[in-house]
């Protein structure tokens, strides 16, 4: 049986959740989520948020300046100051729902520093646990009001688009129920792109589901090339695996340092001034030239030099992984190397979330808002979660009512069946990490997008209505979209690395 709402939400991280408990209660809701609502990048953030707290015009300007030189200058400069001026205030209302972030003895908000930034400006929550905290305190939220309708284990297949206005999303409940949701209002929320690549921090679930959604309806993406590579992954032998465990750059920012196979420290030779607290894609570009001169696959993040007591207290959840593993962090070497972390561009919006799409939006990681130009300041994606799904309500609050309801015909089913995809999403992360990765080539490249059309000709030969279907599908398109766009890119800018 179809469905109907006025705002549909497909996704339940924090930026899905933020822009629900915002909506006018007067409207209903109807949030879809892939998995379990447990399961979202936004769950998974350690580091925390960045954010001026009291807006004074110097802390402010700080944060913007950091953000624009972060991402080589090619951000949005309104996008920019729009987060910069508003994330106070959003931190602010979140706070005023319960959300707790971490304070001293004298009950002040404690911040630390993360790379890039040129002051301590960074709010956490459980020491490395900000997502979690954060989130689970909107998720309980969310379960309260009575204008919210949750789908667990409903994957949105594909967006209702008529005449340009998009009127909802069909969707797939367990691999078994397949219908519509017709609204007034749609928000893609989906989150990352992750599992486009071998291996990744993101939460598996990251599919690129949003872009394969939005790119089937007509909305435009750009900056796809710029995909962030966090520095700091641990590196174990179990690091070929999809999942990889995220050392929180906020560790770097309380002091540790990073030194090659030869226990070399390397950073000032790279960037002598900001050194271990450069922006990512600066570090992550050095760790890679250090493996690639001293033919390993990994250096270190030493901590030898600081208190483990302290260390345990600050990051409870990085301290008690890495001790599983046998190492303490105050006394070993931790090994490390850079994963697949954050894609910097997206759905394109407007500073409201708007897409090119009538009644369709956008937020969270899969928007390119154009904060974020051609590398992510770190500590921004959650203030970009909160602040453009606040400007996603208010833009909604204020013209759902004169969107119409309208049931437009969709696609009958097509048949399921049981198929292994597995292979197919193998290769495209095999493809992706070899030739799409921190450094790319012309080559590489052609041959990455030779690979991905042969896959999706495939695809769409042989459709299926399974998750594991349209997960793939999106896979496909994400890493198409990516290295369409990175061969287009000539120049070596932010993430975006080509060599001869």
């Amino acid at each position: 049986m179809d469905h109907k709402t006025d705002i549909l939400i497909i996704g339940s991280g924090m930026a899905g959740l933020v822009t629900a408990l915002f909506i006018d209660p007067r409207l209903s809701v109807a949030i879809v989520a892939k998995e379990s609502f447990a399961n979202s990048n936004s769950m998974l953030a350690q580091g925390g948020i960045a954010v001026e707290l009291e807006g004074e015009p110097e802390g402010r300007l700080s944060h913007y300046n950091d953000t624009l030189k972060a991402g080589a200058y090619l951000n949005d400069p309104e996008a920019v100051r729009l987060l910069v001026d508003q994330g106070g205030i959003a931190i602010k209302k979140l706070m005023e729902l319960g959300v707790e972030y971490d304070r001293d003895a004298e009950n002040k908000i404690l911040f630390t520093k993360e790379g890039g930034h040129s002051r301590r400006r960074i709010v956490h929550a459980g020491g490395d646990a900000s997502g979690y905290h954060t989130t689970k305190t909107l998720l309980d939220l969310v379960l309260e009001r009575a204008n919210i309708e949750l789908y667990e284990h409903t994957m949105a297949l594909d967006l209702l688009v008529e005449a340009g206005i998009c009127r909802g999303a069909t969707v797939l409940k367990k691999d078994t129920e397949y219908f519509s949701i017709y609204a007034r209002k749609t928000v893609l929320a989906t989150g990352g792109i992750g599992s486009v690549y071998g291996s990744t921090t993101n939460d598996l679930s990251a599919t690129g589901d949003g872009l394969g959604l939005a790119l089937r309806a007509g909305a435009e993406v750009k900056n796809m090339e710029f995909v962030q590579f966090h520095p700091t992954a641990f590196f174990n032998e179990e690091s070929k695996s999809r999942q990889r465990f995220l050392i929180s750059e906020a560790v770097r920012g309380e002091g540790a340092k990073l030194l090659n196979v030869e226990k070399v420290r390397f950073m000032p030779k790279y960037n002598a001034e900001l050194m271990e607290l450069a922006p990512r894609d600066v570090v992550s570009q050095a760790i890679y030239r250090e493996m690639y001169d001293t033919w390993t696959d990994h250096v270190y993040l030493d901590t030898t030099h600081m208190d483990p007591k302290a260390l345990e207290k600050r990051f409870p959840t990085i301290f008690a992984t890495l001790k599983s593993h046998g190492l303490i962090m105050g006394i070993d070497l931790i090994p490390v190397s850079p994963c697949e972390h954050f894609s910097c561009g997206g759905i394109k919006t407007d500073l409201h979330a708007r897409t090119n799409v009538e009644n369709l939006y956008a937020v969270g990681e899969c928007a390119s808002t154009g904060v974020h130009g051609a590398n992510r300041l770190a500590s921004n994606s959650l203030l970009e979660c909160m602040v453009f799904g606040l400007e996603a309500a208010s833009d909604i609050n204020a013209h759902a009512a004169a969107a119409p309801l309208v049931e437009v015909k969709y696609p009958a089913p097509v048949p399921s069946y049981s198929y292994n995809y597995k292979p197919i999403r193998k290769k495209i992360g095999d493809y992706m990490d070899e030739h799409v990765g921190i450094v790319r080539n012309t080559d590489g490249l052609v041959l990455t997008l030779q690979m991905v059309d042969t896959v999706l000709q495939n695809l769409k030969k042989y459709p299926n209505l399974t998750k594991n279907y349209y997960e793939t599908l999106n896979l496909a398109t994400t890493s198409k979209l990516i290295t369409e766009q990175a061969l287009a890119r000539k120049e070596s800018i932010g993430c975006h690395l080509r060599i001869k």
